[in-house]
């Protein structure tokens, strides 16, 4: 992709300028944007208003959830509308749109709208259907020192890279993000294609092998245990405001997240835990809007491909073969089902997750992670 000229990143600072005036460190958010002959048109509201809107009637009345609908796929995916279209949105939000004067004429280079998008979507409020999200939490974290919390969410963070870097060198690039729970972090892959979430499996299975052969060769409490959640659902993504400018890094919160607080809860150390979800697989697969494909099928799924991992160097070792699996009942027919477990939380909501179990051969050496 060509560099953006100087005459762009001129367009851009002076774009991210008077975005940064308008969003007020918070106060308001922008949700749209349309190319102008002289500039941008935008949408702003005050970060209150789409909570306002979408509470207009009674939370499970027809026009509250057209007007729920209406607004996430607004802040769905591409930000930019035609003139026409934006127009229409700020007749239906009965707002006026903001004008910003630029320079020179915006370009409709790739690598400009795109920048122009990301800055969009930092001063503004997204929603995701569907995206796979890890929870990795450390046991017992409360227990140990403030010097060992901090050795073991650094050797946690390490585990994260040293999983990214090794699935780098085999062609799989995982753009994650993370953010903290305060003790273990939430991970997603950045990116929305159709294969990111076995991508984002892969990395997880990598995070829990590294983790569990550092912990079994290291001393005192330094390398956490850790519990294990994935699973695939909805979230709204934000950037929050640290003094007058957004953060550049992100953070989620909706279905998904609260789903894999809820199950890893109750899962227990060294552990892994998948949510009873649907989601696509492979480009080749993908129909947009419509789940394909359920937890046990796209567990079987990403254990065929694990052919990847083969050759991966694990402390100072190599990865012959790993192989994943959900465990599994058998039937009086002699059938064999993977286990449902059915996890009722604090709040008495019942939700279903299933156990993985992973086997690795190191050289040779059979290691097994997850509970057996």
């Amino acid at each position: 992709m060509e560099a953006i000229s100087l005459v762009q990143r001129g367009n851009l600072k002076s774009l991210e300028q008077t975005l940064r005036k308008q969003w007020r460190m918070g106060q308001s958010i922008v949700l749209c944007w349309s190319a102008d002959e002289r500039g941008l048109l935008v949408i702003f509201v005050p970060h209150y208003y789409l909570g306002n809107y979408c509470a207009s009637g009674s939370s499970d009345s027809e026009e509250t959830q057209t007007n729920e609908a209406f607004i996430r796929d607004l802040i769905s995916g591409q930000r930019r509308k035609s003139r026409e279209q934006l127009f229409a949105v700020a007749q239906r939000l009965d707002v006026a749109p903001t004008f910003i004067r630029l320079s020179t004429p915006l370009s409709e280079e790739e690598n400009v709208v795109g920048a122009v998008e990301q800055l969009i979507k930092r001063y503004g409020l997204s929603y995701v259907d569907s995206r796979a999200v890890l929870l990795f939490d450390i046991s017992e974290f409360s227990l140990y020192t403030p010097f060992e919390q901090a050795s073991q969410l650094n050797s946690l963070s390490y585990s994260l890279n040293s999983a990214y870097t090794k699935l780098l060198a085999q062609g799989i690039d995982v753009n994650f993000a993370r953010t903290t729970t305060g003790d273990g972090y939430y991970v997603w892959n950045r990116d929305l294609l159709a294969d990111t979430n076995q991508g984002l499996f892969y990395f997880m299975l990598l995070v829990v092998a590294d983790n569990a052969v550092a912990r079994a060769a290291s001393r005192g409490n330094t390398v956490p245990v850790i519990r294990t959640a994935f699973h695939v659902g909805s979230h709204y993504e934000l950037y929050q405001a640290e003094g007058v400018n957004p953060t550049v890094f992100s953070y989620i919160v909706g279905q998904v997240t609260i789903e894999l607080a809820r199950i890893v809860d109750l899962a227990r150390p060294h552990q892994i835990l998948l949510g009873d979800f649907n989601c696509t697989v492979s480009e080749d697969e993908a129909t947009p809007g419509e789940p394909l494909v359920a937890t046990p099928d796209f567990v079987d799924d990403c254990n065929r491909g694990l052919t990847v991992i083969s050759g991966v160097p694990l402390s100072g070792k190599t990865i012959r073969s790993m192989a994943c699996r959900l465990s599994e009942s058998v039937l009086e027919t002699g059938e064999s089902i993977p286990n449902r477990l059915q996890i009722k939380d604090k709040h008495g909501l019942v939700r279903d997750a299933f156990n993985l179990c992973i086997d690795v051969d190191l050289d040779g050496e059979l290691l097994r992670f997850g509970l057996q």
